[in-house]
């Protein structure tokens, strides 16, 4: 241990590695005080991490966090498109006309709807695909990359091409069908039939994306958990329920989580379909017309920004609960397995 210093001695004030300022002045006591540029200097180093990080916030709050509280503002008023300067308080009227208009109802329908027919099924072959590329395959890195192109493709090229696969007439799926007997099927007209062409894109859009996920997730579990399963006796089916699967339950639910925001979000791909007046109203019926669509026609056809606003606030408030749901049950299932001593 160091002796401490004489007494009557100055203590020294620190200075800083590689610093060009003089020492700090000297009081009658010995002690050296810093200088203010020394002090300016600590404060400006200490502020620094704040000034690196300070652009994402910024940004955030001009096109995050602003429009967000803006859009709940005007939901509170009646506010037309032609006149976005002339807001009236209503309060929370425009909530109230959503619970009882039934185009809402059946745009909200029909998003679950086309959420759940394709999440499941996209998460499932993310699942399979991920499994297959994780084995010792040749040109496995040519695979990997092919099958993140429908991701990197344009989301509207990709629906005017499968809108022209789904044609009835000459479109190159009821030919398929047609090679077993079944007759011509109006994609576009029927409710199932024209949720099913929408969520057909979405999961060749998004299925290699959560592949590739799955997939750097299945690299990080420790390979020792195959090896003392495969010494066991158990075969690659035993091993990839009760090794992988258990390994990827935080990504499994990462991923349907951010499935679930993109399936409340969904816009282009029904947009466009059939394109003009009747793509934004989502069929001449409505039949496919999103929780997305129902808000830019309510906004941009009808002019009632105020109600727009509502549709969004309230779609945003369902994502939020379906999030809480998720990490709920995610939650308890964790504390019963830790209980369990799984």
């Amino acid at each position: 241990m160091a002796a401490p210093p004489p007494s009557g001695s100055a203590t020294r004030f620190p200075r800083w590695p590689g610093s060009r300022f003089r020492s700090g002045s000297r009081s009658r006591a010995g002690t050296v005080f810093p200088t203010s540029r020394q002090v300016w200097r600590r404060r400006v180093d200490a502020a620094s991490p704040y000034g690196f990080v300070a652009p994402f916030f910024v940004l955030f709050v001009a096109f995050g966090l602003f429009p967000l509280l803006y859009t709940g503002y005007i939901s509170l008023h009646r506010v037309r498109l032609q006149n976005p300067d002339e807001m009236t308080w209503l309060g929370l009227e425009n909530y109230t006309n959503l619970w009882h208009d039934p185009f809402f109802w059946k745009a909200l329908r029909n998003t679950f709807t086309i959420g759940v027919i394709s999440t499941v099924p996209q998460l499932c072959m993310a699942l399979g695909l991920a499994h297959l590329l994780n084995r010792r395959l040749r040109g496995r890195t040519f695979f990997r990359v092919a099958i993140l192109m429908p991701y990197a493709t344009s989301v509207a090229a990709a629906t005017l091409v499968f809108g022209g696969l789904f044609g009835r007439d000459y479109g190159m799926v009821n030919w398929f069908l047609g090679l077993f007997g079944v007759d011509n099927v109006d994609w576009y007209n029927g409710t199932w039939t024209s949720q099913i062409a929408i969520s057909t894109i979405v999961t060749w859009r998004w299925v290699g994306y959560n592949a590739l996920i799955y997939l750097a997730a299945m690299q990080a579990i420790p390979h020792d958990r195959y090896e003392a399963a495969a010494l066991d006796g158990a075969k690659s089916w035993h091993q990839f329920r009760h090794v992988t699967i258990p390994g990827l339950r935080p990504t499994i639910v990462f991923t349907v989580v951010v499935s679930t925001i993109g399936a409340m979000q969904i816009f282009a791909e029904p947009l466009l379909l059939q394109g003009g007046p009747i793509g934004v109203r989502g069929g001449a019926s409505h039949q496919y017309q999103t929780i997305g669509l129902y808000m830019y026609e309510t906004g941009w056809s009808n002019y009632a920004l105020g109600k727009a606003s509502a549709i969004a606030w309230t779609t945003f408030l369902i994502i939020l609960l379906v999030i809480g749901a998720n990490a709920l049950v995610a939650g308890r299932r964790s504390r019963r397995e830790i209980r369990e001593g799984r």
